[in-house]
């Protein structure tokens, strides 16, 4: 072997470029060589070339296959699609030396194809270009699902040309354009292409190249949408199992509250009982309002939202006795809802039974009463019995008192009938309720309701007349006007006693009407010497004592002579000169005793109406010593 032969395997050892290759020939043409040797070192040199292409393509070989080995290795361990689809089309930059690559995908709902991943690229309008279908060289590989290479796109007629990709293109320098389809199965998902500045031609290894690198890269993609899909129905089965553990903690919520709600109706518990109960079930904060003020309005058997808060109606036969409303739980499940209906019926329920158990006791309440009015001769031990079931002590003091609602100053019409019915049924059902509170007895009777009320320790019959006037007012909101008895000591024990107390509170009634006193309460002792005239026990010493009895108190104790000296001032027409003379003291004495009267009896002991009451007791008291002596 010559030495210029040898130059060339150390040519191919050191791995020399392709132009060190013609040095050898070079120097032995200089040198003389002959055309023989001239020959052989060419025939050397073509051989060194062929080995050098061979081995140049072995090792672009290996560089592609460690480039796919690589890529389907970061395909095992997929975490991030983008990550991997940028690692694609990195090394297909760098194995095909483009100075751009970039990976499209097709849009099925758009129907075009936009960019995904972008290498090398720097115009901001080409990394954000749409193509449609057809459209451009990547439109067409899209369409056709077959690979198209182009050495210079603007001078290619085989292409659509639209400005959009034109200018796009344009605008990033690109010549010569390489696009290879993303295929799963038949299906066309995207396009992989690689893309120079310059006019260049592709060779077939590198299409193919290209082309693999694409079929990896759909895998990722179809990989990445598989595991989506999964996490998808991952997630799905998980809302699925949320869903049905939340079902099913509703529905036994649901039975929770039916049998707490069967449990409380059976051991005959309230209203409040049952809010009670749902409260806990259902979280929240449940009451009962008979007055509903809010902005839903109320429907039969449904559970409405009112802001922040649901409420159910509860209501029976087209009547409505008010509302249950839940607070606290703003978001409530279907079930929950039917929760609060069904206790909102409940409680309807409950309302209905409770008002006929009260309206039955009512009308029993209202039989004994009538029968201690109008039947006093009827055996005591059955009457004592009908009471102690009724929980009404009937030896025990009352009071009879006469109510009425007073419509004297409103106009007669034509519905003035059907008013006052509904006025008498009103102001009896209040009557009743009160009655049963206070464990007495109420019926209606003569257009207005009578009760029977016991007398509490320290309680006066006025006093009772003026509770009642203002709790059945209250309770009606409009005036009632109540009229008092004088005390029966026993209705059991003389019947016939209630009958009479019946008449003077009514008497008691009719006088607060006409003096114009409606809406009042009151007892004969605060109607003065009329109320004297209109009570049954013509109470002289109680008038006297009401009246004038801090003033004779006063003598007693101190030994003056106040009474004698308002005596004496009225007999003279208040004149305290001659109530001076008729006393035979001094007149500054008797405005002294004047002043004393004043402060014992108030400031207005001197008007017309209080003067009359004073003359009169002061008869009356006058009458009473000349009976002691």
């Amino acid at each position: 072997m010559s030495q210029e032969q040898v130059s060339y395997l150390e040519l191919l050892a050191r791995g020399a470029a392709t132009e060190a290759y013609d040095r050898p020939v070079l120097l032995a043409r200089a040198s003389g060589a002959g055309p023989e040797a001239l020959a052989a070192l060419e025939q050397a040199k073509q051989l060194a070339l062929r080995v050098r292409a061979e081995l140049e393509g072995r090792r672009r070989r290996e560089a592609e296959l460690s480039a796919l080995f690589e890529t389907a290795h970061d395909l095992a361990g997929l975490r991030d699609l983008d990550a991997v689809l940028r690692a694609i089309v990195q090394r297909a930059r760098s194995l095909l030396g483009t100075e751009v690559a970039y990976l499209s995908l097709n849009d099925p709902a758009a129907g075009d194809t936009y960019m995904r991943v972008t290498e090398g690229s720097v115009s901001a309008r080409f990394q954000q270009l749409r193509l449609g279908m057809g459209e451009g060289l990547g439109g067409l590989v899209a369409q056709t699902a077959r690979p198209y290479v182009t050495d210079d796109y603007f001078d290619d007629p085989r292409f659509q040309h639209t400005r959009t990709i034109d200018t796009a293109v344009g605008d990033e320098g690109l010549v010569a354009i390489l696009g290879v389809p993303l295929t799963l199965g038949s299906q066309v998902i995207g396009v992989l292409f690689a893309a120079d500045r310059r006019a260049r031609v592709f060779e077939r290894e590198q299409v193919a190249l290209l082309g693999s690198f694409a079929a990896h890269a759909a895998v990722a993609i179809d990989t990445a949408n598989l595991l989506a899909e999964t996490r998808s129905a991952l997630a799905e089965l998980e809302r699925a199992n949320d869903i049905i553990r939340e079902h099913s903690g509703v529905i036994e919520r649901a039975s929770e509250v039916h049998d707490r709600l069967t449990e409380l109706v059976l051991r005959g518990g309230g209203v409040h009982d049952v809010a009670g109960a749902v409260s806990e079930v259902l979280g929240g904060t449940v009451e009962f309002t008979e007055e509903w003020t809010g902005s839903a309005r109320l429907a039969d058997g449904h559970a409405l939202r009112d802001g922040d808060r649901w409420v159910a109606a509860v209501s029976a036969g087209g009547e409505t006795f008010g509302a249950l409303v839940l607070s606290g739980q703003p978001d409530l499940d279907p079930v929950d809802q039917r929760t609060l209906e069904r206790a909102a019926l409940v409680t309807s329920l409950l309302l209905l039974a409770r008002r006929s158990a009260g309206e039955a006791e009512q009308r029993v309440r209202g039989e004994l009463l009538d029968d201690l009015l109008d039947a006093p001769d009827r055996d005591r031990r059955l009457l004592r019995e009908r009471a102690a079931r009724l929980r009404t002590d009937v030896d025990a003091p009352h009071v009879v008192l006469a109510a009425r609602i007073d419509r004297a100053g409103e106009e007669a019409g034509a519905d003035t009938g059907v008013r006052e019915s509904a006025d008498r049924q009103r102001l009896w059902s209040a009557a009743s309720h009160l009655a049963a509170t206070r464990h007495g007895l109420a019926s209606a009777r003569d257009g207005g309701t009578v009760l029977l009320l016991p007398l509490g320790p320290g309680d006066t019959a006025a006093e009772l007349a003026r509770q009642t006037a203002r709790h059945l007012g209250g309770a009606l909101r409009e005036p009632v006007t109540v009229g008092a008895s004088s005390p029966v000591a026993a209705p059991a024990a003389s019947p016939g006693q209630v009958s009479t107390a019946y008449e003077e509170a009514r008497r008691c009634l009719d006088a607060l009407l006409l003096l114009r006193r409606a809406g009042e309460g009151a007892a004969a002792e605060d109607l003065g010497f009329l109320g004297l005239l209109l009570a049954d026990t013509r109470d002289i010493e109680g008038f006297v004592e009401r009246t004038i009895g801090q003033v004779v108190a006063y003598d007693r104790r101190r030994g003056t002579d106040l009474v004698r000296t308002m005596d004496a001032y009225f007999a003279s027409g208040m004149s305290p000169a001659r109530t001076k003379d008729d006393l035979h003291v001094h007149v500054n004495t008797v405005a002294q005793r004047i002043e004393r009267i004043g402060r014992l009896l108030g400031p207005d002991w001197q008007s017309p109406a209080r003067a009359l009451e004073i003359q009169l007791a002061l008869r009356l008291h006058a009458m009473s010593a000349a009976v002691a002596r």
